[in-house]
């Protein structure tokens, strides 16, 4: 059971790690086509929040941004292979704070073929929060090892 467990987690990590590390090498000095494709969908979230909360959203560099998503997901990925739950932990915070901004299917109409497919990704984004989710959850129900002290045995004459 410990290999197919392992095994498991190492597949689902490579999705994060891998991704991590095509947007890694594609950074360069402008965040790279991830922070090409992340600023308009980014412009739009903060136009939402000021415009219906009424909160001014601080101005954030998108290269940061990029950044910091290439760290959750590679150092996240790792410590998770190796049973983490920090790392499922900063997976979760990746899937929370991406999710919602890369597949913003709010924005177009349902009758579009866009919508369809951002939605789909949207929802399997959601699937990866839940796999997440579940394996916390499993981590802090399985009781934790405990080491018995023998009671010494009595010497009789």
């Amino acid at each position: 059971m410990g290999f197919f467990s392992f095994a498991g987690r190492v597949l689902f990590a490579s999705v994060f790690i891998l991704s991590a590390w095509q947007e890694f090498n594609d950074y360069g000095v402008d965040g790279g086509p991830a922070a090409k494709a992340l600023r308009p969908k980014f412009d739009v979230l903060t136009g939402h929040v000021t415009s219906q909360l009424g909160l001014q959203v601080p101005d954030i560099e998108i290269k940061q941004l990029v950044a910091a998503a290439i760290a959750l997901k590679g150092v996240g990925g790792l410590l998770f292979i190796f049973g983490s739950s920090l790392g499922a932990y900063l997976l979760l915070l990746h899937q929370a704070i991406i999710t919602p901004i890369v597949y913003d299917f709010y924005n177009y109409d349902l009758e579009t073929k866009e919508f369809v497919q951002v939605f789909v990704k949207f929802v399997q984004g959601m699937a990866l929060f839940g796999a997440l989710l579940f394996f916390i959850g499993m981590k802090n129900s399985i009781p934790k090892r405990q080491v018995k002290k023998k009671t010494p045995k009595t010497k009789t004459i």
